[in-house]
């Protein structure tokens, strides 16, 4: 079995990919049914955010295939297309990718702590679809030890730096006082909650939370003192916002050109800043076309983020080291186990050997053979057995010179060997002083 993580982010494909292959919280039931039911797929868990998607398999040697045919299928793209921006590790490669992806060491931000929660969602997700097996349950448990351990023991959780922070980082470059500045934030999710603390602490104090549902678009303004709306008030609510931040999953755009359009001539053409961090892509790409709008999306911000980086390095060479040891740990546990696995089908093998050799000596002393004869046969029978495979390996290693099995044979076959005893040496004699 081979464990495989397969996927592409933000450095291997553009925004443009990156939401055509980024499923929705709907289809990942679904998704994962179809996954786990491949044929050479074992186990499958499913990770999806705005900068990344990610399968994590155990397959057979077949199984990288299989996944990336699955993926172009589930989403209509050409197979050759997307192996082009897609990455694969496998077995030790794919443990350490998945720890250093769950300490934000692979995040455009660096150390950003909310891709942990978002790889906890993934994990439950996996359960609840029967998606999980003794191998990535165990992987995804001992990962999620590492982030814990990187997180208190060195600084890269200190000060959390994420996607949402940059966004409000780069408004901030461009408004002077942000104590006047009136913000639209569309989707109440972890990163708009972000996104609405990080503006109210800026000094942000007009903001207005727009989403499906009022109730938990209240959730998030309240605490904020602000204001809660469905998505069709936007219009109304567009055309009074100096910042639009955008974070939801609606696999259609939000925010088009035109509605965009009708805001402005009522601004009386006031510049406005949009941040579009969905994908797929909440604000049309045609929207930034438009002369009095600033439009970035979260390819845009790599500026504000290399900056974060260079700040968090330190802290991400020590969590780099943790995870090595952590590699390590899991990798140590992992041969444990499929030695474990080997001695049990070796033991249970024996087991047969013996029951069958006791079965037929019974019937045989059953029958009135002599007892000593019956005892001499089953021993002799039951040697020759337990022998026979070791024996035709051995001869097949010889024969292909293949001088690590043989080396081995004998630490697995024969006991080990009596510690040379040093002869003793004789007692020196010490001459008789006693006249004779």
């Amino acid at each position: 079995m081979t464990l495989l993580a397969l996927g592409i982010n933000h450095r291997t494909a553009s925004v443009a990919v990156r939401e055509q292959v980024a499923f929705t919280p709907t289809q990942l039931e679904s998704a994962l049914a179809e996954l786990r039911g491949l044929p050479h797929i074992h186990e499958a868990a499913v990770l999806s955010t705005c900068n990344r998607t990610e399968l994590y398999c155990v397959t057979d040697a077949a199984g990288e295939q299989t996944v990336l045919d699955w993926l172009g299928r589930f989403h209509n793209l050409r197979v050759d297309d997307l192996a082009r921006c897609a990455y694969h590790y496998h077995d030790n490669e794919a443990a350490r990718h998945l720890m250093r992806v769950a300490v934000g060491l692979d995040s455009m931000v660096l150390g950003e702590p909310q891709i942990l929660g978002q790889l906890k969602d993934a994990y439950q997700q996996a359960r609840q679809a029967k998606g999980l097996g003794g191998e990535l349950e165990r992987l995804f448990q001992h990962t999620f030890a590492v982030a814990k351990q990187v997180r208190t023991e060195t600084g890269i959780g200190k000060n959390p730096v994420s996607v949402a922070y940059a966004a409000v980082s780069m408004a901030s470059r461009i408004f002077d006082d942000f104590s006047r500045a009136r913000a639209l934030l569309i989707g109440a999710g972890e990163t708009i909650e972000l996104v609405a603390r990080h503006l109210h602490e800026a000094g942000v104090r007009q903001l207005t939370v727009a989403n499906r549902t009022r109730e938990r678009a209240e959730q998030v303004s309240a605490a904020l003192g602000g204001t809660a709306i469905t998505l069709p008030e936007i219009p109304d609510a567009l055309e009074h916002a100096d910042i639009v931040i955008s974070s939801t999953a609606s696999p259609l755009p939000i925010l088009g050109k035109g509605m965009v359009e009708r805001a402005l001539k009522k601004r009386r053409h006031r510049p406005v800043f949009m941040v579009d961090i969905a994908v797929p892509r909440d604000i049309e790409p045609q929207v930034g076309e438009l002369a009095d709008v600033f439009l970035y999306t979260v390819d845009d911000l790599e500026e504000v983020i290399e900056e974060n980086r260079r700040h968090r390095q330190v802290a991400a060479d020590q969590a780099e080291s943790l995870i090595e040891h952590g590699v390590g740990s899991w990798q140590h546990e992992r041969r444990i186990r499929n030695g474990g696995e080997v001695i049990r089908d070796y033991r249970r093998h024996g087991e047969a050997l013996r029951d069958q050799a006791r079965e037929q000596a019974l019937e045989r002393l059953a029958k009135g053979e002599d007892p000593a004869k019956v005892i001499e046969r089953m021993a002799h029978q039951l040697a020759n057995r337990f022998m026979h495979q070791p024996t035709l390996a051995i001869r097949d290693a010889a024969s292909q010179e293949n001088h690590e099995l043989l080396n081995a044979a004998p630490r697995l076959l024969l006991p080990p060997k009596p510690a040379f005893e040093q002869p003793a040496r004789p007692v020196k004699r010490q001459k008789d002083d006693t006249p004779a």
